[in-house]
């Protein structure tokens, strides 16, 4: 029986003839010490045929359909062509493949057994170390080049697919908002500190930490307070009151002096702070944007940070997605979880979720229940919007209706709805959605379309005196005008001529002249400007015919 060797390479398919293989598969160990010897390797194997990739996308093509396990058009014209046709003769050959996924498209679509395992692996290693001496024209820097290139354009494909779906964008900047709250708390308190050592009753009248920073950036001493900063002390505060309290609180305050180097220091730093609550706020909007577009449903059922802080906690929307209900419930509370395994006490029950409003609204009794259901429709949410080709937020609406549904049936014993009736309902207000987008893309296109031809026939169309204005504004000589001869036949139709005169030839000028006199004498400019055109044969002629006239 005899073998064949299929080797992928970044050059392109080659195709290698093994000699007597069943005696080297009876010497398997043998063989794994003679293939990094050419000389020995070049007796056992022999080039049969070689196809190489007509260009870069053509090799990224082929290699995308080979990871994936789809055989080819490429693949399949070389094998049909470098291979017996006769099915019976196919049936006695042995084509070794190093990929189990292309030797079964291989054997479904030709007929041609596949081998994997055994001694086509030793092969398949003795080709991949002397691949480029086998093959005319290739050396190893060539090679190693294709190699090199195929890898990073192979590398990109992959990353562009993770870039599309927006998961990395989602976890940094959850786990940047997350950093930033709690540096902005701690210099908040660092700021209390630092002020209230002038002004201690400001911390009592004020608690918000970033209020109290712009109050400390306003302020600065305490002494120089007055009736006309009230304005100001009410724009922060919003309310008058407590512009009022802080402004009688200045003036019967027990704080130290503090010298203007201290001010100044503090009001450096106030501003830090203030400028990192301002882009913590811009973060939060944009994390809220990222989240509506990328989970929309899981956004629209458990509020965007605590959806981004799943998205955060399992990697990505796609290992999110293949999480069951029972471990996206206790997702974030691992160690909860092992503590309780080994100490055989009871399990928690829930994780991240426990930040939800659901949970917070739950009765004490409830929170387990409404906690397994709560995730049990997280998991349906992120399964969603991971694999849906459309996105929209119509099924983590419906979602969250339901947990509603659910809270309510534990306070006052209604019966929620069946999910079956939820989720038609869903579907069908889904497909409107869908189909309302489509049509709108429609209409754009078609107006696209619209201003692109009007602007298109604009610029082709030509002003009367566009000559004539040109030459005024580049102080040349406008050209001479076209003139338009009219020529009525029997069967009614006008045929127009446009004609310079300096550039016909003389039989055009000749069948002009006889148009002329079928319709009638032109003006006389316009057989001045001819004469000066014409030839000397021509001028005596014209005298000839207003003689006769």
């Amino acid at each position: 029986m005899a073998m064949y060797i299929l080797y992928e390479h970044a050059s392109g398919y080659a195709l290698f003839a093994v000699t007597e293989f069943e005696e080297i598969s009876m010497l398997h160990s043998q063989v794994e010490k003679s293939v990094t010897e050419f000389g020995k390797f070049a007796s056992l194997v022999k080039l049969h045929a070689f196809s190489p990739f007509k260009s870069g996308a053509n090799a990224l093509d082929n290699i995308n359909s080979i990871s994936e396990g789809i055989m080819h058009d490429d693949l399949r014209l070389f094998l049909e062509t470098n291979l017996p046709e006769s099915p019976k003769k196919r049936k006695k050959i042995t084509l070794g493949i190093g990929d189990t996924k292309i030797g079964a498209a291989v054997q479904e679509a030709l007929g041609i057994p596949c081998q994997a395992g055994g001694v086509v692996v030793e092969i398949m290693r003795g080709l991949r170390y002397h691949f480029h001496k086998m093959i005319k024209g290739l050396t190893a820097q060539s090679e190693a080049k294709a190699q090199l290139g195929l890898g990073h354009s192979y590398s990109r494909c992959k990353v562009k697919f993770n870039v599309h779906r927006v998961d990395n964008m989602i976890i940094q900047s959850i786990s940047l908002l997350d950093q930033l709250d709690k540096d902005i708390n701690t210099f908040s308190m660092r700021i209390k500190e630092w002020y209230s050592y002038h002004f201690p009753e400001l911390v009592k009248v004020v608690s918000d930490n970033t209020m109290y920073a712009q109050l400390a950036h306003f302020i600065k001493n305490r002494k120089e307070l007055s009736d006309d900063s009230l304005e100001g002390l009410e724009e922060i505060v919003m309310d008058s009151a407590k512009a009022k309290a802080i402004l009688d609180a200045s003036r019967s305050s027990m704080g130290m002096d503090i010298s203007p180097i201290d001010l100044i220091n503090i009001e450096r730093f106030a501003t830090r702070v203030i400028a990192l609550q301002d882009y913590r706020k811009s973060l939060h909007t944009y994390l809220q944007e990222r989240m509506h577009s990328v989970a929309p449903n899981l956004s629209a059922l458990i509020g965007e940070q605590v959806g981004a802080r799943l998205i955060s906690h399992a990697g990505s929307l796609t290992n999110l997605a293949k999480y069951p209900a029972s471990t996206v419930q206790i997702l974030g509370a691992e160690k909860a979880l092992f503590r309780a395994l080994k100490t055989r006490g009871n399990t928690p029950k829930y994780g991240l979720i426990f930040h939800s409003t659901f949970i917070g609204r739950a009765s004490q009794k409830n929170k387990g229940r409404i906690s397994r259901y709560l995730a049990n429709k997280c998991s349906m949410a992120s399964r969603i919007d991971c694999f849906a080709d459309f996105p929209t937020s119509v099924y983590g609406e419906k979602l969250k209706d339901q947990v509603e549904e659910r809270l309510s049936f534990y306070e006052t014993g209604d019966a929620p709805r069946k999910n079956i009736d939820v989720m038609v309902e869903a579907m069908k207000e889904a497909r409107e959605a869908e189909e309302n987008a489509t049509k709108k893309i429609k209409k754009k296109a078609k107006k696209d379309k619209k201003r692109k031809s009007e602007t298109a026939a604009t610029t082709e169309e030509e002003p009367v005196n566009g000559d004539a204005e040109a030459a005024m504004e580049t102080d040349e000589p406008p050209k001479k005008k076209k003139k338009k001869h009219a020529h009525k036949e029997n069967k009614g139709e006008d045929e127009a001529e446009i004609v310079t005169e300096t550039e016909t030839p003389k039989k055009d000028k000749k069948k002009k002249k006889k148009r002329e006199s079928e319709v009638g004498a032109g003006d006389a400019g316009a057989e001045e400007e001819m004469e000066t055109a014409t030839p000397k044969k021509d001028k005596k002629k014209k005298k000839k015919r207003k003689e006769s006239e």
